[in-house]
């Protein structure tokens, strides 16, 4: 048999393997690309020293509590403000040097992001309440571009900041100088579902943890925003 005609005897099979290689890639790659589920937080997934003692070795049912705080504008928000959307919170206070001028960017950005979509806001609470005055908290937004339909930033009672974001957000860290309420804020925002529910952490100084976080909230949307 001349190699002619070995070649000519395979042809049909090179042709059906090759269709057949095309076809397993594409499955591999859609496989690859379906969007998964993003994970739910509860409290005992977190490190523990950004979680109150008394929910520490939670696992399940984690909902961010209800509240009613002042923004920037003196109106007051709560959890209703919030009802159906997909929000990024996160702590700060505004005379912070450190890292917070890089969060406040950040959000900024994504302010920028998800202007158009009204399925998303942003929500910005002081550690420093008696420090961030409605009218601080309004010159800081004017200097930073807040959008007030998107972004508030929030002001209110000490014990209740705190409590949310040792209970609720998971998000920050007791100083240990003996005021019960006292805490230091971290670079954390905090991806939050329309059920309430933690979504993600994300590390608020990082450009490529703020990408990821567009995507995720693009892949919760997905899902319907829950």
């Amino acid at each position: 048999m001349s190699f002619l005609s070995f070649f000519k005897g395979y042809k049909k099979f090179g042709i059906f393997f090759s269709i057949l290689c095309i076809i397993i890639i594409a499955i591999i790659y859609n496989v690859l690309n379906v969007k998964h589920p993003l994970p739910v937080y509860q409290p005992g997934m977190v490190s523990e020293e950004l979680v109150d003692s008394t929910i520490q070795h939670q696992l399940k049912y984690h909902k961010i509590a209800d509240f009613s705080l002042t923004n920037q504008n003196g109106e007051t928000i709560t959890q209703e403000t919030y009802k159906d959307k997909i929000y990024v919170a996160d702590f700060f206070f505004t005379t912070c040097q450190t890292i917070c001028p890089i969060m406040t960017d950040h959000m900024s950005l994504i302010q920028k992001e998800i202007i158009n979509d009204d399925d998303v806001m942003l929500l910005s609470h002081s550690v420093t309440p008696k420090i961030d005055s409605v009218a601080q908290l309004k010159k800081y937004a004017k200097e930073k571009g807040v959008i007030d339909r998107k972004w508030n930033l929030v002001t209110g009672d000490k014990k209740q900041i705190y409590e949310l974001a040792r209970k609720s957000y998971l998000a920050v860290k007791t100083d240990g100088n003996g005021d019960a309420y006292d805490m230091i804020h971290t670079e954390n925002f905090m991806l939050i579902d329309k059920n309430r529910q933690i979504r993600g952490f994300y590390d608020g100084t990082k450009p490529e943890d703020i990408d990821q976080l567009l995507q995720d909230i693009e892949t919760l949307k997905s899902f319907g925003g829950s």
